[in-house]
């Protein structure tokens, strides 16, 4: 019977190892996290995105007067999520909403916050929105999962309360957040917001490749938006998505635009065309950055200036 069980253990041991190895591979849920909510500063508190896709790093901010959430995940079941995380560290408070676009996994969750609570949107954002930015990627996502079907079900984005033009301050009670409206980057409504030395960048400046989700977003203009944000002196930086840093993850940024920048002059001024262009650069850049379908939008970007 020892030599039957032993037996009966070695052909399960595959069969384990490999059905732990699939769920490590698997791409996490689309579900914000509760209870690893990280504390920065003794304003600044954010929930790190887990590694997955469809989720922001939120951020949390507290006064004595208010909260301010910045991002909201991705419909209601998500906003129900974040809130929880809230009520622990500003409990009775009003609350405030940003966000840094209005991508569905970062805006279309605010509608689920309670009433008499305020959104904050550029008019850049309400421009987006009004071009269908944010919108035009719910069939997108949804058929990613059902999880994402039934997160996107009803979704829609939130009227905003506050307007604003090209920046806003906002008094939470012994401490300011300073919100940036950056123009067009990643998308035309892109904001930024700075508070107690934690810089909120949205997808301007990340570790994962910058995406041109925006067609006439400009990589001369998402320079001058990084140089803007690196004037912050922001001493710690939380992306939209992927591991928190410092300035270095703008100075990643800068060097690989630069990079796309004058590589795709010197093509252009060769005779090749943007296709051309797109091939010999990818080939060159893709084994530091494997996002080929960025590299494109960045290097055709960069061809049409």
């Amino acid at each position: 019977m020892r030599k039957a069980a032993l037996l009966f253990s070695a052909l399960l041991a595959p069969l384990v190892g490999a059905q732990a190895f699939a769920q490590q591979a698997a791409p996490p849920a689309s579900l914000v996290r509760a209870g690893v909510t990280e504390k920065l500063t003794s304003h600044v508190w954010a929930i790190p995105d887990g590694g997955a896709s469809l989720v922001p790093n939120v951020g949390i901010v507290v006064g004595k007067k208010a909260v301010l959430v910045i991002d909201t995940g991705m419909g209601t079941r998500n906003a129900e999520t974040v809130m929880r995380e809230v009520a622990k560290v500003g409990a009775g408070k009003p609350i405030y909403i940003v966000t840094t676009h209005v991508h569905p996994e970062h805006d279309m969750g605010a509608h689920a916050f309670p009433r008499d609570s305020k959104l904050l949107r550029s008019k850049d954002q309400i421009e987006d929105i009004a071009a269908g930015a944010g919108m035009n990627l719910v069939p997108v996502f949804a058929q990613r999962s059902a999880l994402n079907v039934e997160l996107l079900d009803g979704a829609k984005h939130r009227e905003a309360d506050i307007v604003f033009d090209r920046d806003y301050t906002l008094d939470l009670g012994g401490i300011k957040a300073r919100i940036y409206a950056m123009g067009t980057n990643h998308t035309h409504g892109d904001t930024a917001i700075l508070v107690d030395g934690v810089l909120f960048p949205g997808d301007v400046a990340m570790r994962p490749q910058p995406s041109f989700a925006n067609p006439t977003a400009k990589i001369s203009h998402w320079l001058e938006s990084l140089d803007r944000l690196e004037a912050l002196e922001a001493k710690q930086l939380v992306p939209s998505h992927g591991a928190f840093g410092d300035n270095t993850i703008i100075a990643g940024y800068r060097t690989y635009l630069t990079r796309i920048r004058d590589r795709s002059a010197e093509l252009k001024k060769a005779g090749k065309t943007p296709d051309e262009a797109v091939q010999i650069i990818a080939d060159e850049m893709s084994a530091q950055y494997p996002d080929k379908s960025r590299l494109a939008g960045a290097i055709r970007a960069a061809y049409s200036e």
